[in-house]
């Protein structure tokens, strides 16, 4: 058990996918950043498939469905943190999230939160 803790300041980011999609997303989120925690690396949270839905408007180019139609597809939430670094937040976005994620806009969330890892200075070490 650590002594103490020490609270990093993160962003939580969220993304949504489709279970077939997973595998790539995770790959292009990792080529552009190792998701390092402490002495953690490739950190991830994967969660149970359950539905997405949506209606694209006219202006839309859906990767699924129709323009003005509802539509609803199975989907997984992808959940990793990073240290509070809005340039390295901005390109992961960029490079790892949207470039490899199937929709025209995937739902992504960003959160800040705070990340609790135990100190360097650990008992029996």
């Amino acid at each position: 058990m650590p002594a103490e803790l020490q609270l990093i300041p993160v962003y939580r980011i969220t993304v949504f996918v489709p279970p077939a999609d997973m595998d790539a997303l995770k790959a292009g989120i990792l080529s552009v950043d190792d998701l390092a925690m402490g002495d953690y690396r490739e950190v991830m949270w994967i969660s149970s498939p359950g539905l997405e839905q949506f209606r694209p408007d006219q202006a839309a180019s859906p990767a699924l469905g129709k323009a003005g139609e509802l539509s609803a597809a199975p989907t997984v939430r992808l959940e990793f943190s990073i240290p509070r670094d809005a340039q390295r937040l901005q390109r992961l976005l960029r490079e790892g999230v949207h470039a490899h994620h199937p929709w025209e806009v995937p739902a992504v969330f960003v959160d800040e939160s705070l990340f609790p890892l135990p100190t360097r200075e650990r008992a029996g070490r």
